[in-house]
């Protein structure tokens, strides 16, 4: 048994019908050459050697009565996989359109919480020969860099794969689910240590807050709210984004290269993930002018931050966010990148300050229940398109593989996240790197943002034109000298090898030539003298 930290369980509260709160990834693959087998069957025989190297595969949810408190983990000891991994085939023609579209409605449908919390679908039909992994996770099991720890479990380095010890045998147990008696004091002692362990933070976090409030030199001289607000991006203007969701998705996924993206980066003296925001920015601004929905403020970006140490791969959520300005007010494109670049630094220093006090685990005694009904309220009574929004949209940049991944002996040729709307929130860009490629996974409300793909093509036209804008600003190669006939070319190391010798050659004493004899034909011809 295991507790769900307070942030954790927060993803099970607010999921409604509506909002769905899993995470994914489409993952394109190719198949070995020749191959013949039936590659569903292998993946379901793969996955069911694999499952035990990742908690989040074997786990399962145990509610606590009355949802007084929040859920446990416990262990599944009869996982069907047959259930966990499907099977679909696209019609044909099997076009990349149709396959996304698919992903998008397999995003909108819930998963079932009395089994562990995960779905992998197998889909081929595709017109390339290609097959496609779809996968969905809870949010409450797992962060995006947890993810990528996940995916170590299920992605091998080579075709051949790696061997896998099998799982050691673990004792069943008696019932299929904790007796209420056990539930109830396992949360009454989590309870307790979670407000021990919010008492044990108190200091820190006042010592945070004064730390704030003694940097003047951050805060604008008025302390008018509307003027902080705009200092710290606590506020986006209403944008058609902003509204209620249901729980139809529309999904596109765009690529674009990671090297380009780090030279555009090094050149302009910003963080890639600077660029990615001016990329979005640029898209946006695009998208929205030509409907005529551009904001005159500039739009605000929610970005996670992670609060996970190093080496931490723990099957949770781990990070916060920050809100930073898109600068989408700007018409240049470099002034809206180094303004983004400004807004993104202060808002991570704000971040830094806060780090150490942030918590993931908060009591949440007799909470559960009133947190469900308030997602419910808010989503369906249309609340969320009155007041004002706090973000525009929701930006998420995670660090994958620098390198090829196979999985079931197919290769992974590409990786797009598929995560999370929200009410408020209708549009999430979540990108990945991988083995040198940045996949962006564009998820959103059907009825929100109807063409997203639009969005994805003018992320790929904005890439090109700050490519364009660094090429142009690059210093002029310099000028190679004239090329000399072939001539000239031949004999030119020839005289370079003589004057080096000339220069070199130790000095020595100059002898008279001795004279040259004259042919012999030359003597008798010559008259003879008397």
């Amino acid at each position: 048994m295991k507790h769900l930290s307070g942030l954790d369980a927060t993803f099970l509260h607010f999921e409604t019908p509506e909002m769905p709160m899993h995470v994914g990834s489409l993952n394109v693959l190719q198949l070995p050459k020749g191959y013949q087998g039936d590659f569903y069957e292998d993946a379901k025989a793969f996955m069911a050697g694999r499952i035990h190297l990742a908690d989040v595969f074997t786990r399962k949810l145990a509610l606590m009565p009355f949802d007084l408190s929040n859920p446990v983990w416990v262990d599944d000891d009869d996982i069907d996989v047959d259930y966990h991994v499907r099977h679909i085939t696209l019609p044909k023609p099997g076009t990349n359109r149709q396959l996304q579209q698919y992903v998008a409605r397999l995003h909108s449908s819930l998963i079932d919480r009395s089994r562990p919390l995960w779905e992998f679908y197998i889909i081929d039909g595709l017109k390339s020969g290609e097959v496609a992994l779809y996968t969905k996770v809870h949010h409450a099991g797992i962060d995006g860099q947890a993810g990528v720890e996940v995916g170590k479990a299920i992605f091998d380095l080579e075709p051949a794969g790696r061997v896998v010890r099998p799982p050691r045998r673990k004792p069943r147990r008696s019932g299929y689910q904790l007796g209420m008696a056990e539930l109830a004091s396992a949360a009454l002692r989590n309870t307790a240590a979670q407000y021990v362990k919010l008492y044990k933070m108190l200091p820190a976090l006042g010592k945070a807050l004064a730390d704030l409030a003694a940097a003047p030199q951050e805060l604008p001289r008025e302390l008018d709210p509307r003027a902080l607000a705009r200092r710290y991006n606590l506020t986006a203007p209403r944008t058609p984004f902003n509204v209620s969701i249901t729980n139809q998705r529309a999904f596109a996924g765009r690529t674009i290269p990671l090297a380009e993206t780090k030279a555009i980066a090094r050149h302009f003296g910003v963080t890639l993930n600077d660029v990615v925001l001016a990329t979005v920015s640029g898209a946006l601004r695009q998208y929205l002018k030509a409907g005529s929905e551009l904001p005159a403020e500039s739009m605000v970006a929610a970005v996670p931050v992670s609060l996970r140490e190093a080496g931490d791969d723990t099957a949770n959520n781990q990070a916060s966010m920050i809100l930073v300005s898109l600068a989408s007010d700007l018409q240049d494109p470099v002034e809206r990148l180094k303004a983004i670049n400004q807004s993104s630094t202060q808002s991570k220093s704000t971040m830094n300050r806060f780090k150490a006090v942030i918590l993931d685990d908060f009591p949440m005694f007799a909470a559960p229940w009133l947190m469900s009904g308030m997602a419910s309220v808010v989503g369906r009574s249309g609340l969320v398109n009155m007041l004002p929004p706090a973000a525009n949209v929701a930006v998420s940049n995670v660090q994958g593989a620098p390198f090829p991944m196979y999985f079931a002996g197919a290769l992974v040729t590409s990786y797009y996240p598929v995560s999370i709307a929200s009410h408020g929130t209708a549009l999430n860009i979540t990108l990945q790197s991988y083995n040198g490629r940045l996949d962006y996974g564009l998820i959103a409300c059907r009825r929100a943002v109807p063409d997203v793909n639009e969005i994805g093509d003018h992320l790929l036209a904005e890439h090109r034109r700050l490519m364009a804008l660094m090429q142009e600003a690059a210093p002029a190669p310099a000028e190679k000298p004239a090329v000399a006939p072939a001539r000239e070319r031949r004999a030119a190391p020839r005289r370079k090898a003589v004057a080096t010798a000339r220069k070199t050659a130790p000095v020595k004493a100059v002898k008279a030539a001795p004279a040259k004899k004259k042919p012999a034909a030359a003597a008798k011809k010559a008259p003879r003298g008397r």
